[in-house]
Formats: C-alpha cells, sequence, structure tokens
C-alpha cells in the first residue's frame, strides 16, 4: 500500500477531517489532499506529526512506499548536497588562482590554453550543475 492510501486510511480510522489534521500539524488542506492522492509527499517533519496523531508507527506508515522513502532520502540529504556544492565552489577557486600564478606559462604554449579552458569550463559547467540541482 502506497502512503497516500496510508494516510487517508489512518485519518479516516481516527475520525478526523482534511481540515481537522491540516489545522493539528500547520498545513493547508490542500496540502492533506495532494499527500493522500500522492501529488507530493509529506516532508520528514510531518511524516512524524502524522505519526503521532493517527498513533501508527512511522514503520508501518512509510514500509512499503519506495517513493516516499526516496523522497525523504533526497530531502534530508542537504549535508552531502552542501558538500559537493562547497568542493565545486573550491575546485573554481583553485583553478583560478592556479590560473593565474601560471598565466606567463601558460600564454605561452597554445595546448596549454586549450587545456586550461577545457578545465575552466568543465569546472564551472560541473559547479552550475551542483547550484542548479541545489534548486
Amino acid at each position: 500500500m502506497e502512503v497516500g492510501s496510508k494516510l487517508k486510511k489512518a485519518r479516516i480510522d481516527s475520525k478526523l477531517t482534511q481540515e481537522k489534521v491540516a489545522e493539528e500539524i500547520q498545513v493547508s488542506r490542500q496540502t492533506i489532499s495532494n499527500w493522500e492522492n500522492e501529488k507530493s509527499y509529506p516532508d520528514i517533519i510531518s511524516v512524524i506529526k502524522l505519526s503521532d496523531l493517527y498513533n501508527i508507527s512511522l514503520d508501518e506508515l512509510l514500509k512499503g512506499d519506495s517513493n516516499m522513502i526516496k523522497h525523504l532520502e533526497e530531502s534530508t540529504n542537504i549535508v552531502s548536497s552542501n558538500k559537493k556544492l562547497l568542493m565545486a565552489i573550491g575546485v573554481n577557486v583553485l583553478l583560478m588562482i592556479l590560473f593565474i600564478l601560471f598565466n606567463s606559462i601558460i600564454s605561452k604554449n597554445n595546448y596549454l590554453i586549450i587545456g586550461t579552458a577545457s578545465i575552466g569550463v568543465l569546472s564551472t559547467t560541473v559547479l552550475f550543475y551542483q547550484i542548479i540541482k541545489k534548486f
């Protein structure tokens, strides 16, 4: 059973309306509807509040829905995402410093110009990718 169906069943078993649940966990009624219809998924804090409100375990609520587990993993994996972004920024700064320091050597050799330009474009692309992925 998917998490939306479980949420709806638990709400009905608890004899609560979507409005009452929304009020209790401080979201809109439309948000509750979207969760129950699996148009979106609740964040981890909301899942914990729902678990408490419906008196069901997190295990019972979440098990068996791989999409929900994936959503929670992605939404709580901010530290890893930030590390990748900081690493990309650091590499770009380091490359910029190296390009400035070795500018006189690089500018005398066409192959080094092409190589450093390629490395610069590649590292900037990776940086932009990490920034876009963040949003």
